[in-house]
Formats: structure tokens, sequence, C-alpha cells
């Protein structure tokens, strides 16, 4: 794609490199669902609040490494910067190795930790980008075919994982139960630990590989100074990321919609062992009924957006539908309450999408500054989940009024974005 010609139409090389970006964000990032049932039974930690802490070492990398990640790719560009996150990736698989070994959950949650700062660079580098190479009216619909190889991602990794971990927990679960003594019951817990090597391994030389032929892979740069001259449209340039109000109410969206995406994603598996009387095949896989239905939200919104219904509008309805099925998960039980839970992926799958190009519209040479503090929003993944395991487990609120409480709040937030919020500080948004 050349910068200096109009972006009227979406660029396809960079699009499928951008795809499967997403699908390496997506197993990454929604293999954690998966790692907090198998963490509190290989770490024996007492409480769901302790297992949570897996989604917060993983997120809380993005409020802390956004803003640096912004300054990396101004000096090294959007492409070495995607490179560089790979690797980034690959560190934080390995050091799961030396976590096992040493049996430290300090250790595991560092390698979650590294993985979430080699994934907030490749957000801060790959979602703007995506935006950008093509119409801005259309980027929901572009965020969405990339949504799609997310979620397709993330359905394969918590099988994967519950497959290679899940089932040897449960096993390790049945021996611990019939221990007679702390060595024997700290040999099950080694044992079960070193489960975690294979699938480490084989992940951080995928991501080496692929970070090597991305190296070599023509990928053009954007040039943001003409980004900004188009987008300004006869306005006078604005000085300051602080002149663009819509941009930090697009965050806390961003904040909100991760937090209850996480909630719907990756709390599911917990929040089904509470219901009691769901199958052991749906509490292993939770996760992965979540994401099937955010991938046919995301292909509605592949059809649908820009051509029946612009970005805000489904902005709006998908967090109508999320607060309905919240209800309808909170005042249910058994399998029909978990299944309104996984629905939830359906009511969630648009919201990105529509969120971030309208926060980062207009911002020209801020847009790579704009994306980090966009991005830095993602740390709603890793508040919300402690939010609701401490009003569970400390305030002891039962779990699926906790849920309702944590849930609606977020909806309530991003309807007011939707309608109001991307059009502060410009009337004409």
């Amino acid at each position: 794609m050349n910068s200096n010609q109009p972006q009227n139409r979406t660029a396809f090389g960079p699009m499928v490199i951008c795809c499967a970006l997403f699908f390496i964000l997506g197993f990454v990032t929604w293999a954690n669902g998966s790692l907090i049932p198998f963490a509190k039974k290989a770490f024996d930690l007492e409480t769901d609040l302790q297992a949570y802490l897996v989604t917060f070492a993983s997120y809380i990398a993005y409020f802390f490494l956004a803003i640096p990640s912004s300054w990396i790719l101004k000096k090294i560009g959007f492409h070495n910067g995607l490179v560089a996150s790979l690797v980034i990736l690959g560190v934080g698989s390995l050091l799961f190795i030396p976590a096992a070994e040493k049996s430290s959950y300090v250790l595991f949650l560092t390698a979650i930790f590294v993985q979430g700062s080699g994934m907030a660079l490749l957000q801060t580098a790959v979602n703007p980008y995506l935006s950008i190479i093509g119409p801005i009216d259309s980027a929901a619909q572009r965020i969405s075919i990339a949504g799609f190889c997310n979620k397709t991602a993330g359905i394969t990794a918590p099988i994967i994982l519950s497959t290679l971990l899940l089932k040897g927990a449960n096993e390790a679960e049945a021996k611990l139960a019939q221990a007679v003594s702390e060595t024997e019951k700290q040999t099950i817990l080694n044992d079960l630990l070193q489960q975690l090597h294979a699938p480490y391994i084989a992940l951080a030389i995928v991501l080496g590989l692929f970070a090597i032929v991305l190296k070599f892979v023509k990928l053009p740069e954007v040039n943001m100074e003409k980004e900004e001259a188009a987008e300004a449209n006869g306005q006078a340039s604005k000085k300051s990321i602080f002149d663009y109000p819509h941009l930090f109410l697009g965050a806390l969206a961003i904040f909100f919609c991760v937090a209850v995406e996480v909630m719907a994603g990756d709390i599911i598996g917990t929040y089904a062992r509470e219901l009691g009387t769901v199958p052991t095949v749906f509490r292993d896989n939770a996760t992965a009924f979540t994401l099937g239905f955010m991938l046919v939200g995301y292909l509605i919104g592949i059809i649908t957006i820009p051509r029946f219904i612009s970005q805000q509008a489904a902005l709006r309805v998908c967090t109508s539908v999320g607060i309905l099925f919240t209800l309808l998960s909170v005042f249910t039980t058994g399998v029909i309450s978990f299944w309104f839970v996984a629905l939830l992926g359906l009511a969630n799958s648009l919201m990105w999408p529509a969120i971030f190009p309208l926060g980062i519209k207009g911002l020209g040479k801020f847009t790579k500054t704009g994306s980090a503090i966009m991005i830095m929003g993602i740390a709603g993944g890793a508040v919300w989940p402690l939010v609701y395991g401490f009003m569970k487990d400390k305030l002891h609120i039962d779990f699926q009024h906790a849920f309702l409480y944590a849930m609606v709040p977020g909806y309530l937030y991003i309807i007011y974005f939707a309608s109001k919020g991307h059009k502060a500080g410009n009337a004409k948004r």
C-alpha cells in the first residue's frame, strides 16, 4: 500500500498478515481461560480470587506497557514492532518451563506478564494498522474479519490446553484426595506442572519462526502525518492528544469492553462449577462455547457493517443484548444459566470492532499514542475478574448476583459511549 494514495479500499497483503497476528493474539490470550482452573489445582491455591491473578498478570501488562509500546513503534515502526512483539511472546512462553520446574506461582505469573507485554506491543501496532489500511468507516468490518481469526484461535486454545492440561489436572485432583503425606501430594503437583513443558515449548518455536518470516515480508508503513491531513478535513490541526476527549472516553469503553468479555470468556469455567449441575465437558471447554458465539457475532458484523448498520448502532445493539443475557443468566439456574453466559459472546463480539475505530478516529499523527491509550484500557480484563472474585470470596455475595453487579455497569457505560461519548470534542463526528 502506498501511503501517498487515498485509502479507499483495503490492502490485501497487510490484511492477511493482520489476520494471522490476531490468530496468535487469540491463542495466547484465551489460553488463560484454561490456565485458571489448572493453576488453582497445580499450585494448590485456596480461592478463585488467587487463581484470577492469571488474568490479572496478563491484562495488567497492557496498562503498564501500552505507552512504552507507542514509543517503541515511533522509533522502529509498525513492521519491526510486530516482529519484536512475537519475540517477546516467545520469551514469555519459555518462562513457563522454569516456573514448572520450580513449582513457582510467582514465576508462572511472571511468564504470563511477559506474554502480556508482548501482546501489548502487538495490539498497539496491529489495531491502528488494521483500522487505517482501508476506509475508516469500514474499519469495524476489517476488525471483525481479524476478530474471527482471533476467536477461532480462542476456541482452539482452550480445547488443546484442556486436553493437555485439564485432563491431567482432573486426574491429579483425584490422586490428591487419596494422598496420605505432604511429600506424596507435592510429587503429584510437580508431575502435573511438567505438563506445561510441551505446549509452551511448541508455542515458543512457532512464534519464533513466524517472527523470522514476518521480518522478511514486505509490509508497508503508514504515514501518520498524511493521515492527519486527510482526517483534519479543513479543521485546524490540534496540538495535543488531550484535545481529543473521545479518545479517553473510548479507552474507558475498551476497559469495560474487555472486562465483560473476559468475565464471559474466562470466568465462565468457574461460574459453571459454581452452578454444579453443568456437565464436565461443558465446564472444561466453557471458554470455547463463549468464543463460538463470538464467531457468530463476527460473521454478522462482517456482513452488516457498514452496509446495513453503522458501527455506533451495532455497539448499542450489542450492549443492550449483553444486559438482557446477563439478567437471564442470573435469574436462571443450571445449564440454562450457563448457556446465557456463553451467549454473552454473541453480545460482546462487535463491541471492540466498533469501539476501537471510533476511539482513534481523526487522531492523525497522534494515532500511535492514541492507540496506546486505547490499549491501556485492556487492563479491564485484569481488574474485573478480581472485583468479581472479591465480591464472591470476600464479601460473600452469591456468585450469580456478583456476576450481575460486575457486568451491568460496564454495558451501561458502553451504551453511553456509543450514543454520545464518541462525539465528545467534535460535534461533527
